[in-house]
């Protein structure tokens, strides 16, 4: 997995990187600078003697003026380092730094526009179905999730867990982003439900105990760790009455799939068709970052109940998608893509299913699930 090469377009300034853990941000860093001073503030050692005196950075850098690219890992561990990166850059010595983070809400108490807009925002994702290529397996894709750390697995279930807890302890925990684990760790357990649906808090809040502010106060640490994202409501030239409220996604499907609990009462499809649109969502956002960035992506609901998974709107690009986990195409299937059409008629529009022929209907693509994550290069 170390070998795949990632979509992430390289800098010649510096910038941050950030992205959950487990994603490839170290690997992807050394590998793409291998001749680099390396920070690592995961060791316990490196961050006792950075902690202790930031400016060690400092004369890091003196003392190998022939390396240019300093790689700082995890750096809103040591926040107070940006201040240190900021005085290097100001100096223009022609250094460029490499800032990898898996925190956003650190680096914006510590004024991460310390750097005043000197070092560029960029975000690595899991991997993504055509960096995999003939790699890519569908089927593992939707039950264990594409981040490298679960992939290089041989347990990927256990090593899921594991990732699962190691948040709950090391980064919400230890971090003291909440008092109450027991209530962040039913909160994940009843957020799980919303992965791929309009997030209702009130709802979430009612299916485990816990105030409102509580569990608007955990989506945001969700946020913040970049575990969760939301997706908007697609509005533009709106002809009809239009959805309010976002939706909401795991960063990955591994993380949705271990968090959702399965029992008698729950109807496999229902957590196989989440699995799948988190799938498709995870690989359109890594896509759009990569290698569109000035477009965005939405979701687009009427009030009568109309409704296409996503949005994809910029520039030159201006595309409609539906995903159906089911292996065949029923007329019904196609009427919010219709609706869509009458609205938008400069859109592309797309039927993402679990069958194996590619067709088109009434101006509408019909494509195959393994063959549309593919084509996102």
């Amino acid at each position: 997995m170390e070998l795949i090469s990632r979509f992430l377009r390289t800098e010649k300034q510096s910038f941050f990187l950030l992205g959950p853990r487990g994603t490839g941000k170290s690997t992807f860093a050394r590998r793409l600078y291998p001749d680099t001073l390396y920070v690592d503030l995961l060791m316990p050692d490196t961050f006792r003697n950075y902690a202790a005196r930031p400016e060690r950075l400092r004369e890091l850098a003196d003392a190998h003026r022939i390396q240019k690219t300093v790689i700082v890992d995890e750096v809103q561990k040591l926040p107070q380092l940006l201040e240190v990166v900021h005085g290097l850059i100001e100096e223009k010595r022609g250094l460029q730094f490499v800032l990898t983070g898996s925190s956003a809400r650190k680096l914006r108490k510590a004024g991460v526009n310390l750097l005043g807009g000197r070092a560029l925002m960029r975000r690595m994702h899991p991997f993504m179905a055509a960096e995999l290529k003939e790699a890519f397996d569908l089927e593992k894709a939707l039950q264990f999730g594409m981040m490298p750390l679960v992939m290089n697995s041989v347990n990927p279930v256990d090593t899921l867990q594991a990732y699962v807890d190691l948040y709950l302890r090391e980064e919400v925990q230890m971090e003291g982003l909440t008092r109450n684990i027991g209530h962040f760790a039913r909160f994940l357990e009843a957020v799980s439900f919303s992965h791929g649906s309009i997030l209702n808090v009130s709802n979430v809040a009612r299916e485990c105990g816990i105030e409102r502010k509580v569990v608007e106060g955990y989506l945001g640490i969700l946020e913040d760790l970049l575990l969760a994202y939301k997706i908007p409501v697609f509005t533009r030239r709106a002809k009809r009455a239009v959805a309010a409220h976002s939706k909401f996604y795991f960063f990955d499907v591994g993380v949705f799939s271990v968090l959702r609990p399965s029992g008698p009462l729950d109807r496999p499809e229902e957590k196989n068709g989440a699995a799948l649109e988190g799938l498709i969502a995870q690989n359109l956002r890594a896509w759009l970052d990569y290698r569109h960035p000035e477009s965005g992506l939405y979701y687009w609901r009427t009030s009568a109940g109309s409704e296409v998974d996503f949005i994809i709107y910029g520039k030159d690009m201006f595309r409609a998608v539906e995903v159906k986990n089911a292996a065949t195409v029923h007329p019904q299937d196609l009427r919010s893509l219709t609706s869509f059409g009458e609205d938008y008629p400069e859109a592309e529009r797309v039927l993402v299913y679990r069958g194996k022929e590619r067709l088109k209907r009434n101006g509408i693509i019909i494509q195959p699930a393994e063959e549309f994550l593919l084509s996102l290069k």
